[in-house]
């Protein structure tokens, strides 16, 4: 199975699973908007592969090995989010670009985004900086 789809997959899981509940084939059908039978082709799969625990009819939850992947995934997402949001991408936008691109970031590159939004979000509303760059985008002018 290929990385993105595994990140995909164990990320969705996460951000479903409420207090270590099992996740349903049709919970994420419904979600992703498949039929419950691919998803329950790929749920073996990622069972097979030791992300997620797998039983017919009782659900899935996620191993140690998928929990890792998926805070780190996620964590990836809401940091890429942000800085899109910081440069005034929309939020609709914002998300699905910080989805394609936190599968395929260097993770030095993603630190100092890390880094860069965290400094952002500390310093405060009405930066100097910030509106500067605004102004910058919307008229092309210093």
């Amino acid at each position: 199975m290929r990385k993105r789809t595994i990140e995909d997959y164990v990320e969705l899981l996460y951000n479903l699973q409420k207090d270590n509940e099992p996740v349903h084939t049709n919970d994420i059908a419904h979600a992703l908007n498949f039929n419950p039978a691919s998803i329950t082709e790929i749920f073996q799969k990622l069972s097979k592969e030791g992300y997620i625990n797998y039983e017919k009819y009782s659900g899935v939850t996620l191993t140690k090995k998928g929990k890792k992947i998926a805070i780190a995934t996620k964590n990836k997402h809401d940091t890429l989010k942000q800085f899109l949001k910081i440069l005034g991408v929309d939020e609709t936008t914002a998300n699905i670009d910080a989805c394609k691109i936190e599968h395929v970031i260097n993770s030095d590159t993603m630190n100092r985004l890390k880094k860069f939004v965290e400094f952002v979000q500390e310093v405060e509303e009405g930066s100097s900086l910030i509106d500067h760059f605004k102004h910058y985008y919307e008229t092309g002018k210093n």
